[in-house]
C-alpha cells in the first residue's frame, strides 16, 4: 500500500512540474555631473532567438573547433523595445534626491503593471561603469521577473 502512494505522489510532482517564462526589465540611470547624461527604463517588447547568435566551440582530439555563428551585429540588433524616461542623478545644482523619488516611482510603477499581468520579481543585479579619472558614471539595475508559463 506504501509503495503505492509513493508512486502515485511522485507521479504526480511530474505531471504537476511548473515551467517558467522570463523577462528583463533594465535601467540605466545617469551619474553625469551638471545633468548632461540620459536615464532611461528598457524592456523587450520581442523575443529573439539567441542561439542564431551562439557560436559553439568542441574540443576533439586536443583541436578547438567550433560551429561559428553567421550572424551579424545589425541582424540580431531589435529595433523593438520599450524605452521609458527617467531623471538623471545629478543637476547643476548637484544630486537631486527628487529625481531619485521619481525614478523608483517609475520603477515601481513597472513593477506593479508586471505583477498584475502575473509577473514575479526572481532576481536583481546591480552595477557602476565609470572610468578611472571621469566624473561620468552610468548606475545599471537589472530585474529580471518570471511567470508561469501557459501552455
Amino acid at each position: 500500500m506504501k509503495n503505492i502512494l509513493l508512486i502515485f505522489l511522485l507521479g504526480s510532482l511530474s505531471i504537476n512540474a511548473q515551467t517558467y517564462e522570463y523577462k528583463t526589465v533594465t535601467t540605466v540611470e545617469s551619474l553625469v555631473q551638471s545633468g548632461l547624461g540620459r536615464s532611461r527604463m528598457i524592456a523587450e517588447t520581442d523575443n529573439v532567438d539567441y542561439k542564431y547568435a551562439t557560436t559553439i566551440r568542441t574540443e576533439v582530439d586536443g583541436k578547438t573547433k567550433k560551429q561559428k555563428s553567421k550572424a551579424k551585429r545589425n541582424e540580431i540588433r531589435t529595433k523593438a523595445f520599450e524605452e521609458t524616461k527617467l531623471l538623471n542623478f545629478f543637476n547643476v545644482g548637484g544630486i537631486r534626491f527628487n529625481n531619485i523619488a521619481t525614478n523608483d516611482a517609475m520603477v515601481t510603477a513597472k513593477m506593479n503593471d508586471l505583477a498584475s499581468d502575473g509577473w514575479e520579481l526572481a532576481f536583481m543585479a546591480t552595477g557602476v561603469e565609470s572610468a578611472d579619472k571621469e566624473p561620468e558614471a552610468i548606475f545599471i539595475t537589472r530585474y529580471v521577473f518570471k511567470r508561469l508559463k501557459s501552455n
